[in-house]
């Protein structure tokens, strides 16, 4: 469904009523599409306190001033006191105003030291700032720090903050690690001899994942229900991939997919999922059970089987969806925000075991307000206030999604594990 209120107000009179009105004033979002898939302008480098980040590593086109840039990185790794967070504001403080509309800002940490109680505090300090300033930038600029123990391991992460396909991404801790990563050979189709399957990928969120794997060269195969067969085989068929009926509950479902994948897998995504809202004195049983049996029991069965199997191979990637509403919690919904929780829950708990033990790493998506069909038949007014509630002001696209959860399968995203991404365009419910 069309955001008309959107619409409005990028006319003149939508402009000034809403002005006037104090309303939100949304801009529309520069998303990634083969003909613009830049920011289109310079990428600003400032910093503040020492840094021993190798940001030439990263083959980033960084310069050191520019009157209008697309995006700015500010390298704040270096910050070990309330002192030096003076060096934070002295450096941005000057050039927010000047980034261009849908704009970037990303600011570098580092790993919080246990033995060094100022640094903590300082790069805590971090956190708050770059939340507040996603909260009040506007005109749909997003603001992100990404704590990396090692710069060229951060790259991918950089490239996705710094391209349109992290639109509705805003406000978010990205955690990278020190491991050692590969470049792919080709930046634009990274996943090319790979192979994704997508769980409820016949419509909707699930879907717009395949797509966007494909288009990055991966071989997708599209799981959903039997009953969606024909959609699966569609979608399958428009990616040059396969389709795969199976209900993701049936306690064999990992053996099954093991089967009918003897050559291996490297990307599993978990994006089947349903709802059966209502409040928690008015739930039956079974509206508990059928939504934890789906989003949360079969992820990890056949996450569990799939591993056992040796059937995600080294290098390979797990992405599950969880949700802000398992982060925030939302009226109506205990047992899908019970579910979506546990998916985060499953993710902080595995990761480390399964790069370890696996070469794997494990990571979540956490959807905000999300145009889909479903949100479509929500309730006007409600639907109005979802789209609203976040720093961008507006609903986000499936692709939104999409695109993170391919970032998160990318081969150079290997440092990146454990990590509960939101992709809400920061959204103002929870953290």
């Amino acid at each position: 469904m069309a955001d008309r209120y959107l619409s409005f107000t990028g006319t003149a009179p939508g402009r000034f009523l809403t002005r006037r009105l104090g309303l939100p004033q949304p801009a529309p979002l520069r998303r990634w599409s083969p003909e613009h898939p830049t920011l289109g302008g310079d990428l600003l480098h400032l910093t503040a306190g020492k840094s021993d980040l190798d940001l030439a590593a990263t083959g980033l086109a960084l310069v050191r001033s520019s009157e209008r840039p697309a995006a700015v990185l500010l390298d704040a790794s270096g910050v070990r006191d309330v002192e030096g967070l003076a060096d934070v504001h002295a450096a941005l403080h000057p050039v927010v105003r000047s980034v261009a509309a849908g704009g970037r800002v990303v600011v570098l940490g580092a790993p919080l030291d246990p033995a060094d109680h100022h640094q903590s505090a300082a790069q805590q300090a971090l956190e708050g700032f770059t939340r507040s300033l996603g909260k009040e930038i506007g005109r749909g600029r997003t603001v992100n720090l990404v704590r990396p123990a090692d710069a060229l391991a951060a790259e991918s992460t950089l490239r996705f903050l710094f391209s349109p396909k992290s639109a509705y991404v805003s406000g978010q801790v990205i955690e990278v690690g020190a491991r050692q990563v590969t470049a792919p050979d080709d930046w634009d189709r990274p996943l090319t001899g790979r192979t994704a399957l997508v769980t409820g990928a016949a419509r909707g969120i699930g879907e717009a994942v395949a797509g966007t794997l494909a288009r990055d060269g991966a071989r997708v195969v599209v799981l959903d229900v039997p009953q969606a067969q024909a959609a699966a085989r569609q979608v399958a068929e428009r990616l040059g991939g396969t389709a795969l009926a199976l209900d993701i509950t049936a306690p064999d479902a990992g053996e099954r997919i093991a089967a009918a994948l003897p050559d291996g897998l490297d990307v599993l995504v978990h994006n089947a999922g349903i709802t059966r809202d209502r409040r928690l004195v008015n739930m039956p049983a079974e509206r508990w059970s059928s939504v934890l049996e789906v989003n949360l029991a079969s992820v990890l069965r056949t996450t569990d089987a799939l591993l056992a199997s040796g059937t995600i191979r080294a290098g390979g990637r797990i992405v599950a969806t969880a949700s802000i509403a398992g982060l925030a919690g939302n009226a109506g919904q205990t047992n899908y925000g019970a579910s979506k929780a546990g998916v985060a829950g499953l993710v902080r708990s595995l990761a480390p075991r399964a790069l370890a033990e696996h070469g794997v790493t494990v990571n979540a998506v956490a959807p905000g307000f999300i145009e889909t069909k479903m949100t479509a038949a929500v309730p006007l007014f409600i639907r109005e206030a979802g789209r609203r509630m976040n720093s961008l002001a507006q609903g986000g696209l499936p692709v939104d999604v999409a695109e993170t959860i391919a970032w998160l399968a990318h081969p150079a995203s290997g440092a990146v594990n454990g990590q509960v991404v939101r992709v809400c365009g920061q959204s103002l419910l929870g953290a």
